[in-house]
């Protein structure tokens, strides 16, 4: 880690709000909720698994004046890729001169140029 990412600018306060309340809250009862935490873990461990059960009222997704509450699916009614946007891209390491490495040089320069840029506004 660089000295220069650590001085970058950490997310906004409004946006660490939002984390520690959380994007969603149930419409269940209280005693549901205590049954949905012991039915949450995976009976697979490939199986996908959502942060927020079904029927789950998703806060801040629903743009429109009196617009109903968005609410949670079930995990099966969402498209499998879906499930798949959280994982680490695999970067092929196919020698010098093939892609890996042209990612690996692209994010390098990047990384550069960033800091470059941040020492000249100092």
């Amino acid at each position: 880690m660089s000295f220069l990412s650590a001085l970058r600018r950490r997310p906004t306060a409004s946006l660490n709000a939002w984390y520690r309340a959380g994007p969603c809250r149930s419409l269940t009862s209280s005693s549901s909720v205590s049954s949905d935490k012991s039915a949450s873990k995976p009976s697979t461990p490939s199986a996908p698994v959502s942060s927020c059960g079904e029927g789950t009222v998703l806060e801040g997704l629903n743009w429109l004046k009196g617009q109903a509450p968005v609410t949670a699916l079930a995990d099966d009614q969402y498209p499998p890729w879906l499930w798949k946007l959280l994982e680490p891209k695999v970067i092929p390491d196919d020698g010098p001169g093939g892609k890996g490495e042209k990612i690996r040089l692209r994010k390098e320069n990047r990384k550069r140029i960033r800091d470059t840029q941040f020492m000249k506004t100092q």
